[in-house]
């Protein structure tokens, strides 16, 4: 039921008594988020920046710009959740036969912060930026097809984030694990508002990829350009048309969970209350029915990127085009059956273990059909080592080794022997962070030069990777060593001393990652730095196959003067092949685009005060941002000055000024890639 505990009405439960002051580590990360949200309010007022982030950032609904700020949103809390990561196993290595430097209920809040980041507020955020920037250029679109829509998804989700990092400074958040399980998320066992804050921020993130999703499916199938038939889109596009469908199936099942949950916690309901009619599995299977889709919603789109790349830097078209295609359906429609083998020791029965048995092994064959057509996709090409590529191979190696794995778990007495070890743990981020993050970074490094204008410093992507891919072997395979030893995962402190050189290996590992993750930051600095030295405003710096490589970079906000007529699988080489890959028109029409909209950030912003309210239990604050959520909703219905036109002479001038950059530019070999003569205007190779 709602406690009455109420410091008063304007604050609810809010005391001074949130402020973390019982722990160094909590107080230190307060102290950061609070001095990081400061120093960068501080900065934006100095150098005057408010207007210009408004007019041409928050309120934009160019997918270009939407699907940037979704990868920065991704990368600020990467940040976190490594840093997280890096703190639980530091507390793990120095805990054997030692209470070690984290209090048992500040560790509990660290590795669900840590899951529920990684899932819904890094991995999610960062395919879907990759996915709004690309794939509209894929299909010679110029925009998504409902752009406001799409603002608001990027707000709902940033609104989740804030929820994540205001429990920094206004603790505690959840210790019930990313999945949430009742009953220890009910309000018996867990009464503070910790469990609120993972409640309503996942909500929020879980609404905003299903609107993505829709938006996503409708775009690819109504605005690709004249002649693009479904078997002539790259396989990115591919791989996003499948996660899309998968978002609209998948993320409602969560939506649904976490509803009930609240309604459990708020007013005294008992869905998932064993003794008072409810039951506590119903939880559990809808979860898990998003859960387990969810797993390769975030591993699909990295599988495009990895197309993309092998085939580019392997100067091949793909190897098995159609075998791909089939094994993403497949994929797709296989993970809605396998969700049962995240509980096969909860007591269902021994036939329904041996179906899901069974699924999850199937899953395995179109998973291997796209291992096999890339390292066709390799073989006898001319193959390139640059960072993109160097990610890519990591990801071959690492995620069979998991996939393996995985097979191993499908085994209903396998699972039971090491359920709930951290062999489990070895195994997600076996499959995960290969699988998904490996992916995005491999697609930031790709397709960086085509949004910017200039590639990334090559030496320090070099770096990032060895740091990264040697500090996940550190970090995670000693993990499968432990779980066979027995050691239970989420374990605070342990009494074994035969784990402590494991535990030190892993904290050493976690430790490379994060030097990983610096190597990133320090290559984009060093990047922007001597950006000059690096431009690449012809706009096509790999000798790419598709359609966003034919627009200059970056492409401007309408992306293309003319729509292209598609007649093949790889339209940009087909124009390069016949030696008009860049025509001049004589004449253009002029453009509509969609205006700039408030919707999405005033939108973003009430979601944050409703559900800071209902996390808080203040109930002004609360009704304030549904009034303000609905009333921008109506406002917004009565404005029907949505269009701008883009002159023919604004679009004359853009074309001309990129005309005379192809003009000036000399065409450059692939092993001239990453000096300063590639301007973006690579040698055609056939």
């Amino acid at each position: 039921m709602i406690s009455n505990s109420y410091w008063n009405p304007w604050f609810g439960k809010l005391t001074l008594n949130a402020i973390p002051t019982d722990s160094l580590v909590a107080m230190g990360a307060a102290s950061i988020a609070v001095l990081g949200a400061v120093g960068t309010i501080v900065l934006i007022t100095v150098f005057g920046k408010w207007r210009y982030l408004w007019s041409e950032w928050a309120t934009s609904v160019d997918h270009k710009r939407i699907g940037i700020m979704y990868v920065v949103l991704s990368l600020v809390m990467l940040s976190r959740a490594v840093i997280e990561a890096i703190v639980i196993r530091l507390q793990q290595a120095v805990s054997v036969n030692h209470s070690g430097f984290l209090a048992p209920e500040h560790f509990g809040q660290l590795f669900t912060t840590h899951g529920t980041i990684m899932i819904f507020f890094m991995i999610m955020p960062f395919l879907t930026g990759l996915i709004n920037y690309v794939v509209p250029l894929q299909i010679g679109a110029r925009d998504v097809a409902f752009p406001v829509l799409n603002s608001i998804s990027l707000f709902l989700t940033a609104a989740g984030a804030f929820l994540i990092m205001a429990s920094l400074v206004l603790a505690p958040f959840s210790t019930g694990g990313w999945t949430g399980y009742p009953p220890f998320t009910g309000i018996e066992f867990n009464p503070g508002v910790g469990v609120n804050y993972w409640i309503w921020s996942v909500s929020l993130a879980s609404i905003g990829s299903t609107l993505t999703g829709i938006n996503l499916i409708v775009t690819i199938y109504k605005k690709r350009a004249p002649g693009m038939r479904l078997m002539f889109m790259p396989l990115f596009t591919w791989t996003s048309l499948c996660v899309a469908i998968m978002m609209i199936f998948a993320m409602p099942p969560l939506t649904v969970a976490t509803a009930l949950l609240a309604l459990d916690r708020y007013l005294g309901m008992h869905f998932f209350t064993s003794g008072a009619g409810g039951n506590m599995m119903n939880y559990i299977n809808l979860f898990w029915e998003f859960g387990h889709p969810e797993v390769y919603i975030i591993v699909l789109p990295a599988f495009g990127v990895f197309s993309e790349v092998f085939a580019t830097f392997s100067a091949k078209a793909l190897y098995g085009y159609t075998s791909l295609i089939v094994a993403t359906m497949a994929i797709a429609v296989l993970s809605f059956t396998v969700w049962v083998h995240h509980f096969f020791t909860m007591g269902q029965s021994a036939n329904i273990n041996a179906a899901f048995g069974i699924a999850t092994m199937l899953i395995g064959i179109p998973t291997g059909v796209k291992i096999y057509d890339w390292m066709l996709t390799m073989y006898r090409g001319r193959v390139r080592f640059t960072s993109p590529l160097l990610w890519a191979i990591a990801f071959l190696v690492t995620f069979v080794i998991g996939g393996l794995t995985g097979i191993l778990l499908s085994v209903p007495p396998i699972d039971f022997m090491v359920h709930n070890t951290t062999f489990l743990i070895a195994h997600f981020h076996n499959v995960i962070i290969p699988g998904s993050l490996f992916g995005m970074i491999a697609g930031y490094q790709y397709w960086f030069p085509k949004a910017f204008g200039y590639r990334l410093d090559e030496r320090w992507g070099r770096i990032a990777f060895v740091c990264w891919t040697a500090g996940f072997y550190l970090a995670f395979m000693p993990l499968y060593v432990l779980g066979l030893k027995g050691m239970p995962r989420r374990s605070v402190e342990t009494f074994q001393s035969s784990f402590e050189p494991w535990l030190l290996v892993a904290a050493v590992g976690s430790l490379l990652i994060a030097g990983g993750l610096i190597s990133l930051g320090i290559q984009l600095y060093v990047s922007i730095r001597q950006r000059d030295r690096a431009r690449v405003a012809a706009g096509d710096p790999w000798d790419g196959r598709n359609l966003e490589w034919s627009t200059s970079a970056p492409p401007p906000e309408y992306n293309f003067a003319v729509l292209p007529h598609i007649e093949g699988r790889y339209p940009f080489y087909q124009m390069k092949k016949l030696g008009h890959a860049y025509p001049q028109q004589k004449t253009y029409q002029p453009i509509k685009m969609p205006k700039n909209s408030g919707l999405g950030p005033t939108i973003g912003v009430a979601s944050a005060a409703l559900c800071f309210g209902l996390v808080w239990y203040i109930w002004w604050l609360a009704i304030v941002g549904t009034a303000v959520i609905i009333a921008a909703i109506i406002v917004r219905s009565f404005n029907r000055n949505t269009m701008r036109v883009i002159s023919v002479e604004d679009i004359e001038h853009t074309e001309a000024r990129w005309h005379a950059i192809l003009a000036a530019a000399v065409p450059v070999s692939r092993d001239q890639e990453n000096v300063p003569a590639n301007v973006g205007l690579a040698e055609f190779m056939s």
